[in-house]
């Protein structure tokens, strides 16, 4: 393996890890149940797979020349994370702190369920506007000189792809393992509170911030 795949499987890695909205949303579902966290972290990886097919067709740069498409896709990801941060705020007020029930996952339909973790892990990597300009600009400084620029970038993509296919479903993993505790009434009050405040933050940020470029 050459020296700059590693340093490119490095530099990705840590990227991928980077606690944001996309970790935020599959711990917030794996304590739910496993199966919601796991299937909210595939979504992510799906959100991923469409930033890296974009970045190798060329349409990130479009995307990032036009500062009103870009300012359009940066509005909806900001309102989506930020329609995430307040419902899980809501729960958290309707949600007394001695309710044994917090540690149950709401009863209803398992195909419904899994469906709103996939599209809520999806969506919100999807809607990142943030990860065109990374991904445009990162990709291409680990293609060597000389060397077919298309066969690269797609298995630099792969790399962040399957990186995400371990990291994500590994939290959702961890966070069901450590469920006994996480999912106690104050303490599962408490992370619901968190997530929520956080995702509030992180869609203020992308709404009222300035065009990111």
């Amino acid at each position: 393996m050459d020296a700059q795949l590693l340093a490119f499987t490095g530099v990705a890695a840590g990227m991928v890890a980077l606690p944001g909205a996309d970790f935020t949303v599959v711990v917030r579902n794996a304590l739910a149940s496993r199966r919601s966290g796991v299937v909210t972290a595939l979504g992510v990886a799906g959100g991923l797979l469409v930033h890296t097919a974009l970045a190798v067709a060329g349409l990130a740069a479009v995307l990032v020349t036009m500062p009103v498409l870009f300012r359009t896709v940066q509005l909806l990801g900001g309102a989506y994370v930020l329609w995430l941060g307040l419902s899980a705020l809501f729960a958290w007020r309707r949600r007394p702190a001695e309710a044994d029930r917090t540690a149950q996952p709401e009863a209803g339909p398992v195909q419904k369920e899994l469906g709103r973790s996939l599209r809520q892990g999806f969506l919100t990597n999807a809607l990142n506007p943030k990860a065109p300009v990374l991904f445009l600009s990162l990709l291409p400084q680990f293609v060597p000189d000389g060397q077919p620029p298309l066969p690269r970038t797609l298995l630099l993509a792969a790399v962040v792809v399957v990186l995400a296919l371990i990291w994500f479903p590994a939290v959702a993993l961890l966070v069901d393992r450590l469920g006994r505790w996480l999912r106690r009434p104050r303490t599962a009050r408490a992370i619901e509170g968190g997530s929520g405040a956080a995702l509030t933050a992180l869609g203020l940020v992308l709404v009222t911030g300035p065009l990111l470029r």
